[in-house]
């Protein structure tokens, strides 16, 4: 059984950096990727990373975001730059077994949750 543990979401100003880990534990999946969900709005895809290092975006976080991964400690990290407040979700970190990244994969793992709050 795959758990994946987000932290590193907090509260920030308009231009800030964040960077939001996920630990995965049990075995880590061939894709990970992150997906955010705002207030009142439907959850969306972020990013993804393959297990040879594929990387795909969504278009509104294209060179503000990076998606990378620390394999000795199992853990997928999201680099954030250049924050908006049109950033502000709830991130979720989330797990495949299958071999393609992007929106359009199942995803079968999910964590909880960490709030990214950009502030105008």
């Amino acid at each position: 059984q795959v758990q994946l543990v987000e932290s590193g979401g907090g509260l920030v100003q308009t231009g800030a950096s964040l960077r939001l880990s996920c630990a995965a534990s049990g075995r880590s999946p061939t894709v990970m990727a992150w997906f955010r969900q705002a207030p009142g709005k439907e959850r969306e895809f972020v990013a993804s990373l393959t297990w040879n290092d594929g990387t795909y975006y969504t278009d509104s976080v294209k060179g503000r975001f990076t998606i990378s991964r620390d394999n000795a400690n199992y853990t997928v990290y999201l680099h954030m730059k250049s924050l908006k407040p049109e950033d502000t979700a709830v991130y979720y970190c989330a797990g495949s077994s299958g071999f393609l990244g992007g929106p359009s994969t199942q995803y079968d793992y999910w964590g909880q949750g960490t709030q990214v709050t950009v502030s105008s």
